[in-house]
């Protein structure tokens, strides 16, 4: 029998378990953060524990739990984390690919000797102005989709619409089906 060496498949696994995202882990999901404004103009600021069928449950940042009654609430804002840095990114990826590659393609004919070719400055020229066009546009994409959403209660009397925001809101919550 041959003697097989483990070291190749244990470099492979130790570095797979230092690559994968901490999305794969087995954590707790987390519920949305909330910023509250009161009728009175008081701001309250927490992550979005549950939804109850008079107020919402926040955990704050000072690690209290915190009751907040629906009578008193003005508005609610979601805070979303930004995505312009990886919209602007993946924009700036995907316009230099895309301009390199026209470039690249596109022939020019030199006029001394009648061949035509790419040339490397001009594929690089192209190239970073697309990445640069594309950046622009990604970062607009992707700010625009990490934006902020604000729900405003003040004046809401009707049940209808008080209940689909309450069920949006216990989508975003940490327990769902609070009881």
């Amino acid at each position: 029998m041959k003697k097989r060496s483990y070291k190749p498949a244990a470099t492979v696994l130790a570095f797979l378990m230092l690559v994968l995202p901490g999305a794969l882990s087995a954590r707790e999901r987390r519920g949305a953060n909330l910023v509250i404004t009161l009728k009175d103009g008081h701001n309250v600021a927490g992550e979005l524990i549950a939804v109850k069928p008079n107020s919402l449950l926040l955990y704050d940042f000072a690690g209290k739990d915190q009751s907040v009654d629906l009578v008193g609430i003005s508005s609610i804002r979601i805070v979303k984390e930004s995505k312009a840095g990886a919209g602007g990114a993946y924009g700036a990826l995907a316009g230099a690919l895309i301009g390199g590659l026209f470039a690249a393609l596109t022939p020019l004919t030199d006029w001394g000797t009648g061949h035509t070719h790419a040339s490397a400055g001009g594929v690089i020229l192209v190239a970073s102005a697309a990445g640069a066009a594309g950046g622009l546009i990604g970062l607009g994409i992707g700010s625009s989709a990490g934006k902020d959403k604000i729900i405003r209660l003040g004046g809401k009397s009707e049940t209808e619409k008080m209940a689909r925001t309450l069920a949006y809101l216990r989508g975003k919550a940490r327990i769902r089906d609070f009881k």
